[in-house]
């Protein structure tokens, strides 16, 4: 009985039917003999009431299910599905009220519908989580009317489940996509033309119309009396570290996602595409401490290792201490490697406060460091100014936009190799950085 009372709730044309008959109770004081009428009006609205009750009650009804995916993607649009099956042998009207994670602060979402009788449906919806960790559901709630429509029926299904959100695995499949596809230029990479050759040695073989002339070997060739050549192929099997600087200039947020799970999620990508490219992928990340470690290997679990780290990297945005990730780069990383360093720089001085141990680090390996344009200043210099505050902000951001340039040059000028992007083309630019030092042999 006390679900039964729980369940159950007055729909609007209830209240509706009920501020008539109670208008018309009025006007019998006005028209005595329309009391009779007006009592008789409100018996059988009575009995409808009933008849409702029974009719929602008595059949089986609606039954219903949420399917979730295993795992949602950061920053990307996840589909929600639910399905609604209908028991019922007449037509009901559905408003379904689904229970979503803290995350969102959403209280308002419901989604009206129609399930004609003994029929089903299946409803979608989209989610972009923009942090990662657990995601909690709670009930699937729907609301269901009869025909008659004075009471609407609660069912409840689908409590407390849990979805990990992890970086944007999305975005790891469609690179990977577009690269087995040759269709990577639709998402602005490019073909980097192959300067030179590369060392790593594989045979001699017997030459052939259209092999170039310059890797024939002339030894070989006096030997067997016939043209032989030099067949090199690509450099594999090279260390490919990304380095996340998790400290305070990682927080701030771009379109909800903060600069570090930007940073986050073309760690994956790019770690993916080296592996890809026959090269070792791994990745650290620091702040204070150097800490989320993955030896760079090309183990088959070694992307299911990085994606498990970087779902687990957290931080408290602390200031980052890039002595200290020299000095632990330096103890634990021998071998020559390429090191994409995820950072922000806002000013020239702040750079030159870390320069020397990036200087240190691109003696021993090669550096790129990879940071980020502030798309807010873009705006900013692109608005006509209509007073002297207006002029002084754009002024403001013209200078700080000219400075990320100046540290481009900076770093440039210390052979070092830079990316300065926006938060949404980091990965694509990104990638094509590495597909650019893989194709003139620089690492």
């Amino acid at each position: 009985m006390k679900s039964f009372f729980k369940n159950s709730y007055l729909t609007s044309r209830f209240f509706l039917v009920v501020g008539i008959i109670i208008a018309l109770f009025i006007l019998a004081y006005i028209f005595p003999g329309l009391l009779n009428i007006i009592k008789m009006l409100f018996f059988v609205f009575c009995g409808l009431m009933i008849i409702d009750f029974i009719i929602l009650y008595k059949q089986k009804g609606i039954h219903a299910t949420r399917v979730l995916p295993e795992k949602l993607s950061n920053g990307d649009d996840n589909e929600i599905a639910i399905s609604i099956e209908n028991h019922y042998n007449f037509k009901t009207y559905i408003k379904l009220i689904d229970e979503l994670p803290f995350q969102y602060q959403k209280r308002d979402f419901n989604i009206n519908t129609v399930v004609e009788k003994g029929d089903s449906k299946k409803i979608k919806y989209t989610l972009r989580p923009l942090e990662r960790g657990e995601y909690h559901f709670g009930n699937l709630n729907l609301y269901t009317n009869s025909p008659i429509g004075l009471v609407s029926r609660r069912y409840k299904f689908g409590k407390d489940e849990m979805v990990p959100n992890y970086p944007s695995f999305l975005q790891l499949r469609k690179y990977a996509l577009m690269a087995f596809t040759n269709k990577l230029s639709e998402y602005g990479l490019k073909k980097i033309r192959r300067i030179g050759h590369t060392m790593e040695f594989e045979q001699i073989k017997d030459y052939v119309p259209g092999d170039d002339i310059r890797n024939i070997n002339w030894k070989a060739t006096a030997k067997r009396n016939q043209l032989m050549v030099n067949q090199f192929q690509d450099e594999k099997s090279q260390p490919v570290y990304s380095v996340i600087d998790k400290g305070r200039v990682m927080r701030m947020p771009f379109e909800g996602l903060s600069l570090l799970d930007y940073a986050i999620n073309a760690t994956l990508v790019i770690s993916n595409i080296a592996l890809m490219k026959q090269d070792k992928a791994g990745m650290f990340a620091f702040s204070r401490n150097v800490s989320n470690r993955v030896v760079a290997q090309r183990r088959p679990s070694q992307m299911n290792t990085i994606l498990e780290t970087l779902y687990n990297l957290d931080t408290d945005y602390a200031e980052s201490d890039f002595a200290r990730l020299y000095i632990d780069v330096k103890r634990t990383i021998n071998q020559r490697s390429l090191f994409l360093l995820y950072t922000n720089f806002e000013t020239l001085d702040a750079l030159h406060r870390q320069l020397g141990y990036l200087q240190a680090l691109a003696k021993n390996h090669l550096l790129v460091v990879i940071f980020f344009k502030n798309t807010e200043l873009d705006k900013i210099t692109t608005k006509k100014a209509d007073n002297t505050f207006e002029i002084f902000e754009k002024t403001i951001a013209e200078k700080f936009i000219y400075e990320k340039k100046l540290i481009v040059n900076e770093l440039q000028k210390h052979g070092i190799y830079s990316i300065l992007t926006t938060p949404q083309n980091l990965t694509v630019d990104t990638i094509n950085k590495y597909l650019e030092i893989k194709a003139r042999g620089l690492l």
